[in-house]
């Protein structure tokens, strides 16, 4: 995988979970999050904090990477 594919998965569905993505490009978080934050350094990618949630309010999320969520921005 490439940082290319992470940008056109991101762009395509605007905003994910870590989780999501980590399932998505099978992965671990760790290595994710290393991938996103080139993105963040760019400008291209914005990580909500913890306490913004996915906007939808149903508190059903039960771990840290089902609550970092990242949003494609560029």
């Amino acid at each position: 995988m490439i940082l290319s594919d992470v940008k056109r998965h991101l762009s395509k569905n605007t905003r994910m979970t870590l989780a999501d993505l980590s399932l998505h490009f099978d992965t671990e978080p760790d290595a994710m999050r290393g991938m996103l934050e080139n993105w963040i350094r760019k400008g291209k990618v914005r990580k909500h904090e913890a306490g913004e949630g996915c906007g939808k309010g149903c508190s059903k999320c039960d771990n840290s990477t089902a609550m970092e969520i990242y949003e494609w921005v560029g």
